[in-house]
């Protein structure tokens, strides 16, 4: 994460803004009245989707549950037909 006051964030505001959209580098900008992050869209839209699946009933144990599972177990050979 990249910290940073207002004053030099305002100097160096492309340069920044590009480098958070290209590498995802978050940005903490700290002012008088306190702090503010900005991040990629990429990001933003991450935080959604995952904020979006934790909401939904169960979801994050059938993720979870889903991680522990061995590939080889997940899908059978023979049961996807394209």
């Amino acid at each position: 994460m990249i910290n940073t006051n207002i004053t030099n964030f305002r100097k160096n505001l492309f340069s920044m803004l590009e480098q958070t959209i290209k590498y995802n580098e978050p940005i903490n900008i700290s002012t008088k009245e306190g702090n503010a992050v900005i991040i990629s869209e990429d990001d933003y839209n991450g935080l959604m989707e995952t904020l979006y699946l934790c909401l939904i009933p169960n979801m994050r144990e059938r993720i979870m549950e889903g991680l522990k599972t061995p590939i080889d177990e997940c899908v059978p050979e023979n049961e996807v037909q394209w």
